[in-house]
């Protein structure tokens, strides 16, 4: 299983942007996409999950309100848009897939992807 993510860089605070993640090399009925971000000096965090049907989604509350998680099944793609950016968003971000039901914790993802950075600053 391949994960690539991309759409990550440098914005204003304010700003937007669209973080997509490609997965490849694997077969299941059953899936969840997570996004994940990891800043300097602190732990990994979800930021937002769904399920491979779109039936379900999970926003974490540090970006509930301005992030929007989609799912395109027949490219395996997995968008996060984020909107009014915050200094705080800056981080590391990455996606993940796990087979099997929504899970929040990392460790129950199965596949990573390599990260793509987010840093918001003006």
């Amino acid at each position: 299983v391949q994960l690539q993510a991309s759409g990550g860089g440098l914005v204003q605070p304010g700003g937007s942007l669209r973080l997509s993640c490609a997965a490849s090399g694997f077969r299941s009925s059953v899936y969840t996409y997570g996004w994940f971000r990891q800043a300097p000096g602190k732990e990994r965090e979800g930021v937002s999950f769904i399920s491979e049907r779109a039936g379900s989604a999970y926003y974490a509350d540090s970006v509930k309100g301005r992030s929007t998680i989609s799912v395109d099944n027949a490219r395996n793609t997995v968008y996060l848009e984020m909107n009014n950016l915050k200094p705080e968003d800056t981080a590391v971000y990455y996606c993940a897939i796990r087979f099997g039901s929504m899970r929040y914790a990392a460790g129950s993802y199965d596949a990573w992807g390599q990260g793509t950075q987010v840093t918001v600053s003006s």
